[in-house]
């Protein structure tokens, strides 16, 4: 493991790997022990859509490992007026032990890890959000025990969210079904990809068909940074994608929700719904911290 691009990159042992460590680093810190793991470290963390979650919980993750994270807006580098993202990779390569970016096209950090000679990690892109699952996963299992025989139903948009979900669940053994408008699917590498799991894979159009019996419920908003313009033709596409009581009563009694956030209440999700399910919504947020921390620690600290 060179660099954390997208889920699709990772075995299911280097998953696994990550979420064990990143166990051990919540530990460490609710007890108080400390694990400067990267001491005299720099990240540099290039930012191109705005972010609550990613850019605190890198920064804060970083100054805890010992480190020091320094904030990138596209506004501060040369990136942003036009400089060839193979220049700036190959320029801060030699300033910096490692790079996030949180940007638009997937390509940009596939670019920043070909031309770089130090660690990429990606924020967040268009096409995957590979750090939010794997703190999805984290919480699944804290909350869970196991990935083993667990179903996994995600409602809403074929997104950089369903695409990272369906790869990293599949890959720890999970069960998967997914609900989109037909317009609004996962692309076809994402179902190409989960088509080699056969039935352990299911999509289809129906809210209340990929919610039985599940033991996990996840969606996200409807339109996402960027398709803002979209948002009123979204809002009657995905009229009835929603997380609610009825579709809860298809899943198991036990079964947990989780949401990227932010949460856009009554439409992808209802009110009672999300605050039935805060707890774990909300660690599953603290644990971005964590599971990020686990990715740094793997690739930074030798």
């Amino acid at each position: 493991m060179k660099n954390l691009l997208k889920m699709l990159d990772l075995s299911s042992e280097e998953i696994i790997d990550i979420l064990n460590l990143a166990d051990q680093l919540k530990y460490e810190l609710k007890h108080g022990i400390p694990h400067p793991h990267l001491k005299g470290k720099t990240l540099g963390m290039i930012f191109q859509k705005a972010s609550t979650r990613t850019r605190v919980s890198f920064e804060t993750g970083m100054y805890q490992l010992g480190g020091y994270p320094l904030f990138l807006s596209s506004n501060d580098l040369q990136i942003g007026r036009g400089e060839p993202v193979q220049d700036t990779a190959r320029v801060l390569s030699r300033y910096l032990d490692g790079i996030m970016i949180r940007t638009f096209e997937q390509k940009e950090v596939e670019d920043l890890a070909q031309y770089g000679s130090i660690p990429i990690i990606n924020g967040l892109t268009d096409f995957c959000h590979p750090c939010q699952v794997l703190a999805d996963l984290m919480t699944i299992r804290e909350f869970k025990g196991s990935f083993d025989g667990l179903k996994m139903c995600f409602i809403g948009d074929g997104n950089n969210m369903a695409n990272s979900l369906i790869v990293g669940c599949l890959k720890v053994g999970m069960s998967v079904a997914i609900a989109c408008p037909d317009d609004y699917q996962p692309p076809k590498e994402i179902i190409d990809f989960a088509k080699g799991y056969g039935d352990k894979f299911e999509m289809t159009n129906s809210p209340v068909q990929a919610a039985k019996n599940a033991d996990v419920l996840i969606t996200d908003v409807w339109a996402s940074m960027g398709q803002e313009g979209e948002a009123e033709k979204r809002r009657k596409a995905f009229a009835g994608y929603q997380i609610n009581d009825d579709l809860m009563a298809q899943a198991h009694s036990d079964a947990m929700v989780l949401h990227c956030l932010p949460a856009h209440r009554e439409e992808e999700i209802t009110e009672k719904v999300f605050e039935a399910h805060a707890n774990e919504i909300f660690e599953e947020a603290e644990n971005r911290l964590h599971a990020q921390k686990a990715v740094m620690v793997k690739l930074m600290a030798n």
